[in-house]
């Protein structure tokens, strides 16, 4: 199967299996209305594809690890309605619409917020327990996401990416910001579906390295596109790092210098997980979908 088709179908599973975890009756409505808002606008479903192109890998069924999946796009959502907040990085426009805090309010956007991340939770847990999933492998799983997700992770980079602004900081300050603000929770998409997987600690260690390097590859991306895309091509403000005075890679080395760090970084994982030679094609096309992406 080649990548767009291998996208298209995964991202069908994950959508009509998150519509199941939010449906329209759910109360109180007007929450439930925001974070449907957010969670099913259509988004490209890197993380939740990753735990389930890592579970193919290893021959492990999707069903397994697809609360996992979806608990992680839970979280990524909720990053993006916490992060477009006027107290964050007062965003206008997300994936071409108004963001979640422009149509309903601050307060329920942050509420929206908290409720997936805890819903998060509750749903790896229950579903682990109804699939049947060994109680080691479904705890480690869950640690991993909390781990990856907290002060050591997502929480921790935002923070340094905020008090950072407007200030000179050294590479491993820029490095830290990336790879934990949104490095972390790629990593963790990745090693969920090989804990998940029967797999030994040599697989463990080749996709931790993969999962690093696309990490901290897809941010740079990010960065570049702030600067050459279009708010078409985004559905959403370009320029904005410039703006807030934000610490890039771009602002830190230069933007030709960020492409040619972005090239290394993909030649880096595409190697790190040559061991698996035609059965990680799927991993290897999708280092370079997120290098080549235009949003």
């Amino acid at each position: 199967m080649n990548l767009n088709r291998y996208l298209k179908s995964r991202k069908e599973i994950v959508e009509e299996e998150l519509k199941k975890y939010f449906p329209e009756e759910l109360y109180p409505e007007v929450l439930a209305n925001s974070i449907r808002y957010s969670l099913l606008d259509g988004g490209k479903r890197v993380r939740p594809v990753l735990v389930l192109a890592v579970a193919d890998l290893f021959n492990t069924p999707y069903e397994k690890v697809l609360p996992f999946a979806c608990a992680i796009e839970m979280i990524h959502t909720y990053t993006l309605i916490h992060d477009d907040l006027p107290a964050m990085d007062n965003d206008d426009y997300r994936r071409g619409k108004l963001t979640n805090h422009k149509v309903y309010g601050d307060a329920i956007a942050i509420l929206a917020g908290d409720a997936l991340l805890t819903e998060a939770f509750r749903i790896m847990s229950e579903e682990s327990l109804a699939k049947g999933i060994e109680p080691k492998k479904a705890l480690k799983a869950i640690y991993e996401i909390a781990f990856r997700c907290g002060i050591s992770g997502v929480v921790g980079g935002q923070v340094m990416d905020i008090i950072s602004e407007n200030r000179d900081i050294d590479m491993a300050t820029i490095e830290y910001i990336h790879t934990h603000k949104t490095g972390a929770l790629i990593l963790a998409s990745i090693r969920v579906g090989a804990i998940l997987s029967r797999t030994t600690s040599k697989d463990i260690d080749r996709l931790t390295n993969y999962g690093k390097k696309i990490g901290l590859a897809f941010q740079i991306m990010d960065d570049i596109l702030d600067i050459e895309s279009s708010f078409e091509k985004l559905g959403k403000k370009t320029g904005a790092d410039i703006e807030k005075k934000k610490n890039t890679y771009p602002s830190v080395i230069g933007l030709r210098e960020s492409k040619e760090l972005l090239n290394d970084l993909t030649e880096d994982a595409i190697d790190a997980i040559s061991f698996y030679g035609e059965r990680a094609k799927i991993l290897k096309d999708f280092a370079i979908y997120l290098r080549d992406r235009q949003n």
